[in-house]
Parts: structure tokens; C-alpha cells; sequence
């Protein structure tokens, strides 16, 4: 559940869409601080939601002694035991947080392969000029809408995987940052600093350790 945790807060694909989605705004050196406050902002905002989603889920869901299975389960459980303007809460914050993966997480897998094989990117280019962007985008939202709505997926589960996935993968991803931004050849002035390397280190050390617990822990038990 901590790798899980980790992997849904600090997913992959947002380092790749971090940095793609800096290149299309054509930031310049002299705006990059607002940026670098963007971030900042945001870590701190999504951390501060994490915590709340598990207090809450702690003083209702849990205490009233309620079983999770589907998102479905998750906003009628809210109903009795929060009032029922509460599941309407739920269900408006499950619909845009669907919306908001539908449209971002398929966004940076075409930004990361078309990048990586040299094709044009950008939402502010037509069909025209980026058809492999476009038509792997529109492939994602179709193979991705396709599989949840085949009979019996235990979309729950997928979810939860999917995020220790994205905890396992997280690691590898994070050292090769690492590398890039103290290279001062690479990054001048804006190479990283002692506690940002201190911070950086410290979650890849934290991040690699739960994952050999994860890998592990079947072995023991």
C-alpha cells in the first residue's frame, strides 16, 4: 500500500509530462522560477488532499466498518454514514479525476513516444502536422475505454496494481533525473544544490527499500 501510495503521488508519466509540457509553453530561463514554484505548489497541494482522502476515508468508511470493492461501493457507503450531499462530493471529484486521467495520462505516453522516436508533438499542432501524436493519443483513450468497459474487470484492483507498478518503476526513472540535473555541464546554474540532492537521494533510497520489501515480503510470509 506505501509503494502504491508513493506510485499514484509520484507517478512516472508525471516527470515525462512535467518536463513535455514545459517545452510546449516554450518557458524561457528568466520564467523558470514560476515554474519551479508551479511544482512546488503543487507537491505540497497533492499531499495535503492525499491526507485528507485517507482521514476521511478513516472516519467513515473505516470506522463504520465498510468493505471497498468499486468506486460504486465508495459513494453509496458515503450516503448513510456522511450524508448523501457528501456522495454527490464523491461522485463529482470520481468524475473529474476520470476526466483529468482520461485526457493527462495518455497525453504523456504520446509525448514520451513520439519524443523519443524524433515525431512532432503538441496539442497546438493540427492532425496535420503530428499524425502519430494524435492518433496514439486517440489509441490510449479507445484501448483504455474498451478495457473498463468489458463485464467483470476488477477495475479496483487494476487500479491499485497499476499504481505498485508505477512505485516499482519510480526509482529508475528518479536516478537517471538525478544524474541529469548535476550535470553541470548540462544544467549550469540550475544544476541541483546540496539539500535538493539530499532530498532527492533520501526518496530514491526510500522508494528502492520499499521496493525490495514489496519483491521480498512474499518470501517470508
Amino acid at each position: 500500500m506505501l509503494t502504491a501510495l508513493v506510485g499514484t503521488t509520484i507517478a512516472p508519466w508525471m516527470q515525462f509530462y512535467q518536463q513535455a509540457s514545459i517545452v510546449e509553453k516554450g518557458v524561457r530561463i528568466d520564467e523558470y522560477r514560476y515554474s519551479r514554484w508551479d511544482v512546488i505548489l503543487g507537491s505540497v497541494m497533492v499531499t495535503v488532499v492525499a491526507f485528507f482522502i485517507i482521514v476521511t476515508c478513516a472516519e467513515t468508511l473505516y470506522r463504520g466498518g465498510v468493505r471497498i470493492e468499486t468506486a460504486k461501493d465508495a459513494a453509496l457507503a458515503l450516503a448513510p454514514i456522511a450524508g448523501k450531499y457528501n456522495a454527490y462530493l464523491f461522485a463529482f471529484g470520481l468524475l473529474n479525476a476520470s476526466l483529468f486521467a482520461a485526457s493527462i495520462l495518455p497525453l504523456s505516453t504520446a509525448y514520451t513516444v513520439c519524443e523519443g522516436m524524433g515525431w512532432e508533438v503538441g496539442v497546438d499542432k493540427k492532425f496535420a502536422e503530428a499524425p502519430q501524436f494524435y492518433g496514439l493519443y486517440s489509441l490510449i483513450i479507445l484501448a483504455a475505454g474498451g478495457a473498463i468497459l468489458l463485464p467483470g474487470m476488477p477495475l479496483i484492483k487494476i487500479m491499485f496494481l497499476s499504481q505498485v507498478l508505477n512505485g516499482l518503476v519510480l526509482p529508475f526513472i528518479l536516478i537517471f533525473m538525478l544524474v541529469l540535473v548535476n550535470d553541470r555541464e548540462l544544467m549550469g546554474e540550475y544544476a541541483n544544490g546540496r539539500w535538493a540532492n539530499v532530498a532527492g537521494v533520501a526518496c530514491v533510497a526510500l522508494l528502492i527499500l520499499l521496493s525490495l520489501f514489496l519483491v521480498a515480503s512474499p518470501l517470508f510470509s
